[in-house]
């Protein structure tokens, strides 16, 4: 193999991290998990919307694609946890979001993650209760409050390893 084999693909091989991405050397995503048509497809797909433009060989967020990215980020509010790590599991959190709501659904997992839920299955969680009051009213004003259910346990659960 020729240097600039081993070049080319040290630039290509994700070993480097960046917020949980795969990076080449100089910081870029790799999408080595995606296939060449499904990565086509998701351009295609934002370049149809105007989120982004092609300019040359550039690729270029437009000001469609900023103003949509400030309304997600801006659409969903984040909580912090007022639970600490020995507080007790005594509450079983069951909830079906429908999948036209998924961002939200992963919104929602996100912030069972961070106040320290265990995951039993994908829509089952168990964790501190209650949750936060804050959390519940702002579930019920983006109306994903009838999707969850809760129930309250005898005692604690004990996580098995």
């Amino acid at each position: 193999m020729s240097i600039q084999n081993n070049l080319l693909e040290l630039l290509q091989t994700p070993r480097f991290r960046y917020k949980g991405m795969s990076t080449n050397i100089f910081g870029l995503p790799v999408f080595k998990n995606y296939k060449r048509n499904s990565i086509n497809s998701a351009l295609s797909r934002l370049k149809k919307k105007q989120y982004i433009t092609f300019e040359g060989s550039c690729l270029k967020l437009s000001e469609g694609g900023k103003r949509y990215i400030a309304r997600r980020k801006a659409r969903l509010q984040l909580f912090k946890s007022p639970f600490n790590k020995e507080s007790s599991r005594n509450l079983l959190v069951i909830f079906d979001i429908p999948e036209v709501r998924k961002a939200e659904r992963e919104w929602f997992r996100f912030h069972l993650k961070k106040f320290d839920y265990t995951m039993i299955q994908r829509s089952v969680w168990v964790g501190p209760s209650p949750l936060p009051e804050e959390f519940v009213k702002y579930l019920k004003y983006i109306k994903l409050f009838d999707c969850i259910k809760t129930f309250k346990l005898a005692r604690d659960y004990k996580f098995k390893k």
